[in-house]
């Protein structure tokens, strides 16, 4: 897991943890190497993070990155190509772009959501109508719809998780959704160890 000064580490590293993960929390770029999988977490704006990520030499490791990566609320924001919430070019991982939920009642968006969720291995034993918890003010636009696989309502519709080849994020908070976000981390241990073993 990549400790980039912005995310909920413990939390999310307890939930790896109990789904039966080596936890590595890591600051350096080497690092990273042997690891079977990235958990890219991040809360704040994606310019802060795209500056803490710069600074510590991981945009690079991340962008040629080949084996499994979850991005977790600001870390899935990162990426996409551009953030509208400060002018912040991110890594550029799948197209399109962050913008802000213009419709919404109040924002932030902090709360509860139900989430419809697409036949993906990262949601297996997870019932449609589960609700998760967000805390965001932007939300990813990707240029593919075919790459959203859940979707929620705040206000408008907009996408709640996204996947392009082994690169998945979430816009909610799995490490604060319960059973349900636990199951979502366990999803992702068992994906990177079915990767994992195949090479």
């Amino acid at each position: 897991m990549v400790d980039h000064g912005a995310g909920n580490l413990v939390s999310i590293a307890q939930g790896l943890s109990r789904a039966g993960a080596d936890v590595a929390v890591v600051t350096r770029p080497n690092d990273i190497a042997d690891a079977a999988g990235i958990v890219l977490p991040g809360v704040g704006t994606t310019g802060a993070a795209m500056e803490r990520l710069t600074a510590a030499g991981f945009v690079s490791p991340l962008r040629e990155w080949k084996r499994p990566l979850l991005g977790i609320c600001v870390g899935l924001q990162l990426f996409f190509e551009h953030s509208e919430e400060d002018g912040t070019d991110a890594l550029g991982l799948i197209a399109g772009r962050v913008g802000k939920l213009e419709n919404a009642p109040l924002l932030p968006h902090i709360g509860w959501n139900d989430v419809t969720l697409a036949a993906d291995p990262i949601f297996a034993g997870i019932d449609q109508g589960n609700t998760f918890y967000f805390v965001h003010s932007y939300a990813v636009v990707p240029e593919d719809p075919s790459v959203i696989i859940a979707t929620t309502d705040y206000g408008q519709p907009f996408a709640a998780a996204a996947r392009s080849g082994d690169r998945v994020g979430v816009q909610f908070h799995p490490e604060r959704s319960g059973a349900a976000g636990l199951q979502l981390l366990a999803n992702f241990v068992a994906e990177c160890g079915r990767i994992k073993d195949a090479a």
